[in-house]
């Protein structure tokens, strides 16, 4: 009687709770749209400043919270859309490609330092059975040359 009625509605067997896996599917396609479209608030002169999309009079907290660029002058729009960074995409895709080649680079002596040592790919690794059958054939007559001698 003395506790507080829940404030977060509680789901009912007919409802069904989002799945986790979209939210992550999501918040996964956000990251990679936001790595190949990066943003900057920093404009030149030459560059039209357009309005936010959820309005002008916001402050500078309203403004961040919803992906906009505040304005450091008065005489400006208060709250303006980000810009295209191609500078920061070009190094972005720089450090990707250069990645890329390295690991594709390496990718070869690592799969072959692996399979080097491992005895079902190679031939040197594991016993061959021709060699031991001769080993075997020369062992059985050697016992048997030196068995008949020895009488």
């Amino acid at each position: 009687s003395g506790f507080a009625p829940p404030a977060k509605h509680v789901l009912e067997k007919s409802e069904v709770a989002p799945s986790k896996l979209t939210m992550k599917l999501k918040d996964a396609y956000e990251l990679l749209l936001s790595f190949f479209r990066p943003v900057t608030c920093r404009h030149k002169d030459e560059q039209a400043l357009i309005p936010c999309h959820v309005g002008e009079g916001l402050n500078t907290s309203e403004c961040l919270e919803n992906k906009c660029c505040p304005s450091k002058s008065s005489h400006e729009l208060k709250c303006y859309m980000p810009f295209k960074d191609n500078m920061q995409l070009t190094f972005r895709l720089l450090v990707l490609v250069a990645g890329g080649f390295l690991i594709l680079g390496c990718l070869p002596f690592c799969c072959c330092a692996c399979l080097q040592r491992s005895q079902c790919v190679n031939p040197l690794r594991r016993a061959n059975k021709e060699v031991e059958q001769i080993v075997r054939k020369k062992r059985a007559h050697s016992e048997d040359a030196y068995g008949f001698t020895g009488l």
